[in-house]
């Protein structure tokens, strides 16, 4: 089996752990393939979380060096055990960002092979930090502020600020062809009964249709990604109303466990399992290296798991409280 989407305490402040124990600790799971896909720098003081304010911006970008230089070496040293693929998660703050990544890119090449294409800010602020800082960041959208959208004081902005999010997601996807769209409904982390096809979020559907067609135009793959679980949700990422969709309009899906450290390898994998049986995922999809280069230039393309994803011998290491999907 495979994920796409990881994180270690070696190169991220607030996960644990070395890049080498989780890459271990994949192994000792049974992946096969294992993404790992540290965070991109910030370049302003303004946008460094809690944990790096000593640590300063400067040094993330010398730590995202590091993080490349070590993730190939991990890649080398363990081929014969594990497929192992560097890439980078991503964000979007300002236009600062995009140039930035730009830079970067350019820099490391074919050292970064595939980008996990995420929003983690929506007018500046942080969304998925922790609530307190993503009310701040719903403030900041005053009611009747995006072409009179959310016009009910009674009711928190949230047309605006989901408008934001899925027009920053689609710029991002626009510029960059991210091959692992992540965590594509974070906008909703603290809400997760919120449904997106609500037509009070005027509007918000058909931005939620038309990044997924844009992403399935040019191949991209959308993660289930079971960090959702840890959050308290009772669905991976993208929720069902999300999911669904994608499903009916035969967008690709990977797997991702989004994790932040050795103990967070496969966590909660068997509730993905259980979310995909009920869902009625029938294909599976994941990243591999490959001679020609893809629409963003990047030498890896998405190939369909062959067979029946739920007969993967991967899965047996959680035993009979799967839903077998009989």
């Amino acid at each position: 089996m495979h994920s796409h989407h990881s994180h270690s305490g070696s190169f991220c402040q607030h996960a644990a752990g070395a890049l080498e124990e989780v890459v271990l600790e994949a192994i000792k799971k049974g992946f096969k393939v294992y993404g790992l896909s540290e965070h991109v720098p910030r370049y302003r003081e303004r946008d460094l979380y809690p944990e790096e304010y000593n640590f300063g911006v400067e040094n993330l970008s010398k730590q995202f060096d590091a993080y490349v230089a070590e993730a190939n070496r991990l890649k080398e040293a363990y081929a014969d055990k594990i497929t192992l693929l560097v890439g980078a998660e991503t964000d979007f703050i300002t236009d600062l960002d995009y140039s930035a990544l730009h830079s970067l890119l350019d820099k490391h090449g074919d050292s970064v092979e595939y980008l996990v294409g995420s929003v983690h800010h929506v007018n500046e602020l942080p969304i998925d930090f922790d609530r307190d800082t993503w009310q701040q960041c719903l403030s900041s959208f005053s009611a009747g502020s995006a072409d009179g959208m959310d016009l009910d004081e009674e009711e928190p902005p949230y047309t605006a600020y989901l408008s934001s999010y899925f027009d920053s997601q689609f710029t991002f996807m626009e510029r960059f062809r991210p091959e692992v769209i992540g965590h594509f409904d974070l906008c909703r982390l603290y809400v997760p009964l919120m449904r997106l096809n609500n037509p009070k979020y005027h509007g918000i559907w058909a931005k939620v249709e038309r990044n997924i067609d844009f992403a399935i135009g040019y191949g991209a793959c959308f993660e289930l990604n079971a960090a959702a679980f840890r959050k308290g949700w009772k669905d991976a990422y993208p929720g069902e109303d999300v999911l669904k969709l994608i499903i009916s309009k035969g967008g690709r899906l990977c797997l991702s466990d989004d994790s932040h450290g050795p103990a967070a390898v496969g966590l909660n994998f068997h509730l993905l399992y259980d979310y995909m049986v009920r869902m009625d995922v029938r294909e599976l999809w994941y990243l591999e290296r490959c001679d020609e280069r893809n629409v963003a230039g990047r030498k890896v393309r998405a190939v369909q798991y062959n067979g029946d994803w739920k007969e993967d011998p991967f899965w047996s290491q959680f035993g009979p409280e799967l839903e077998r999907g009989v």
